[in-house]
């Protein structure tokens, strides 16, 4: 329904109904761990198998949950009061006499509940609101082994980044010319040596010690090159987001912006170093390659990040820098939330949102409170929409949460929708169409549901399935971005079945009406989750085993056949690696898949990964 810039709606869409959760079942929130497990995962496990890795091998007896994001999953523990437990199923929007949280009333659903594992919340969207609990982080391996990580935004203990070796299996020679790298100018850390060593950026090249490629098989793809981690704090450091523009690959880890040539590894630019670790990126890129981090302003308790830097992606240039201004109280800019639409780099906080045009810094507008008691709480942007989710009349009979789209130049309001009391929006699984995850932790259930594109509920999933998609972490700000292990085109969501160490599927879901369109099994024993959609196939992973590389497969989307294609076989001897990556962030991109860490443990004896590539 079209409503006047910046006023509240009229109306709503229908109640949940009133009805008990069900004893047991999958997905009540974890316990975070005191402190991070030393080592980790991404995919199956070294030995025996335990929880972890990238859409990981869950524990299906305590978790699960329909179309829930997980969260990064730790060691097991015991199942806590919350999200989660299996409920009734219920038909779509628009049955009459079910409510739900949209439109016409509908039942709360089949949908089961978030769990720990691929993606579901990490923390309460917003300051003071009753939310998940953090699980564990996610690994391939058993819990003594699993690498601390998590993909956005865990506050983390600050150090200077110094690098390793770097280990490139093609090209020939090392061409810096000697140059030293740069590194951060000071240490918080204790077990800084006086010596710095080389950063992960040093130029493709050389030998390939651990023998990644060693006994490789017919059709077995390569790794193309690979780079060490470096250096981090003892508890650990962020390392978030990666882009993959043109044949650059690159990716930013603590306190620095790494590019290396997509085909061999090589040195593309930099690295950018920063003064204090970095804590927000975009998640996406603008239409010219252009990327905004955000870093600390100091390494004290009450350090903000507030900091902006725009870098080209292309070339390596540091553009415009800024800083973000506190919104008022209680909305500081202690942390921030960065997002891309068009030439609009929204920058969320905790009650408000600024916008700047991300070519030149200039600031073109603030997103505030508005109606009688309606403040931002988070943005996700994408392919030209930015979406706004506001909570209303917090604490009062009329408490709501607020969709509206805004145009990303301006920031009028095209439209708002009204969600029903008790429900948050707590994720956006894709912005264009718009189809968002929502959560009710009175009636412990969620709900996915789809809009048109002019704000008109759609549909909702209605698929009786646990579904596993995997998103990162929330601190203190909610995050609507972020979610991997899921895809979506013009008509359909693509989500993966519940992973564990064995085979699981994934569901083609109709946007129209919620329901099943079809459905694949993952080739061979191990899961796999959706990547993208790309020339009319969906681009899938399958995680490795301890003894098998992971494939990367396409399926078609239209036609009656759904059936897997191999498109790279990772090689065994890379196996080990390939399933260490913690909390891993992947693309494929012309014909090479693409692993990074989502998070550095800080171990110096773990021989850490940054990025690796496989290719033909």
């Amino acid at each position: 329904m079209n409503q006047p810039p910046d006023q509240p709606p009229q109306g709503g869409f229908g109640a949940p109904q009133e009805q008990p959760p069900q004893p047991g079942g999958f997905g009540a929130p974890q316990t975070p761990p005191a402190t991070p497990p030393a080592q980790g995962g991404f995919g199956a496990p070294q030995t025996p198998p335990a929880p972890g890795g990238f859409g990981a091998p869950q524990t299906p007896s305590a978790q699960g949950g329909f179309g829930a994001p997980q969260p990064p999953a730790g060691p097991p523990q015991q199942p806590q009061p919350g999200y989660g437990y299996p409920q009734q199923p219920g038909p779509y929007a628009g049955t009459p006499g079910t409510p739900g949280p949209y439109g016409q009333p509908q039942q709360p659903g089949p949908y089961g509940a978030p769990q720990p594992g691929y993606g579901h919340p990490q923390q309460p969207p917003y300051p003071g609101m009753p939310g998940t609990a953090p699980g564990g982080p996610v690994g391939g391996g058993p819990a003594s082994r699993k690498k601390t990580a998590l993909i956005v935004g865990a506050a983390v203990a600050a150090l200077a980044v110094i690098g390793g070796t770097v280990f490139a299996l093609t090209g020939g020679g090392d061409d810096d010319g000697g140059k030293k790298k740069p590194v951060a100018a000071q240490s918080d850390d204790p077990k800084q040596s006086s010596s710095a060593s080389a950063s992960p950026s040093a130029s493709g090249g050389g030998e390939d010690p651990e023998n990644l490629n060693g006994g490789r098989q017919a059709g077995e793809a390569k790794v193309l090159w690979y780079k060490p981690a470096p250096d981090a704090p003892a508890s650990g450091a962020d390392a978030p987001g990666m882009w993959v523009s043109g044949d650059t690959a690159v990716k930013a880890a603590y306190k620095q912006v790494f590019a290396f040539n997509a085909g061999d590894g090589g040195t593309a630019w930099g690295p950018l170093a920063f003064p204090q670790k970095i804590c927000s990126v975009t998640p996406q890129k603008s239409a010219d390659d252009k990327i905004v981090v955000a870093y600390m302003n100091g390494d004290g308790d009450r350090a903000k990040c507030n900091q902006l830097q725009q870098i080209d992606l292309r070339t390596g240039t540091k553009g415009w820098s800024g800083e973000v201004a506190d919104g008022g109280l209680f909305d500081s800019a202690l942390t921030v939330e960065l997002s891309v639409s068009g030439k609009t780099l929204m920058v969320g906080r905790s009650q408000s949102g600024t916008a700047y045009d991300i070519d030149s810094g200039k600031k073109l507008y603030d997103k505030k409170r508005y109606g009688q008691a309606c403040f931002p709480a988070a943005f996700a942007g994408g392919t030209g929409r930015l979406i706004q989710v506001a909570s209303c009349g917090v604490g009062s009979s009329d408490e709501h949460e607020e969709i509206q789209e805004l145009d990303p130049a301006t920031g009028k309001v095209r439209w708002t929708q009204k969600v029903k009391k008790g429900w948050e929006v707590s994720r956006t699984y894709s912005v264009d169409p718009l189809v968002v995850y929502l959560t009710n932790r009175d009636k412990k259930t969620w709900n996915i549901s789809t809009f048109t594109k002019d704000g008109k509920f759609r549909s909702e999933v209605t698929v009786d399935e646990k579904f596993a998609p995997r998103c990162g972490w929330a601190i203190l700000e909610r995050e609507l971005q972020g979610c991997q292990g899921v895809a979506v085109d013009a008509d359909t969501l693509y989500l993966p079945t519940d992973s564990t160490v064995s085979a699981n599927e994934v569901v083609a879901i109709s946007l129209s009406n919620g329901k099943e369109k079809w459905r694949v099994k993952s080739p061979g024993d191990r899961p796999m989750s959706p990547v993208k959609v790309e020339d009319g196939k969906l681009i899938a992973y399958v995680q490795p085993s301890y003894d098998t590389g992971g494939q990367v497969v396409s399926v078609p989307v239209a036609g009656s056949s759904h059936q897997t294609t191999r498109l790279l076989q990772n090689p065994q001897g890379a196996a080990d690696a390939e399933n260490a990556f913690y909390d891993g962030v992947v693309d494929w991109s012309g014909g090479r898949f693409f692993i990074s860490s989502g998070r550095l443990s800080g171990d110096d004896d773990s021989k850490e990964k940054l990025i690796m590539a496989f290719g033909n």
